[in-house]
């Protein structure tokens, strides 16, 4: 697995578009990091162990949710998350 990462998006694109990975911070010391909820079944049981082991490290933790996981997040949500947190945990489950 020393290959490319490939990322597909799941909003039926018909060809991939090519991205660049985000930068990652070397550290999370100091970042907040913003949890989505996508709001598919069980994800929040994923979700609340990862915000239970960042805040055990003393990382600030701010929890978001989706409205519905069968859209894309609001704007308005999108707007709010990246003006309150450094970056994005985000998981769903089934």
């Amino acid at each position: 697995m020393n290959g490319p990462t490939v990322l597909l998006d799941p909003t039926a694109e018909l060809a991939p578009v090519a991205r660049a990975l985000s930068a990652r911070p070397p550290s999370l010391d100091g970042k907040r990091v913003g949890i989505l909820d996508i709001s598919k079944a069980r994800g929040n049981v994923f979700l609340d162990r990862v915000d239970e082991l960042l805040a055990g490290r003393g990382i600030t933790v701010m929890r978001y949710r989706k409205p519905t996981f069968t859209r894309p997040a609001p704007a308005v949500l999108v707007q709010q998350i990246a003006a309150e947190v450094d970056l994005v945990v985000e998981g769903l489950a089934d």
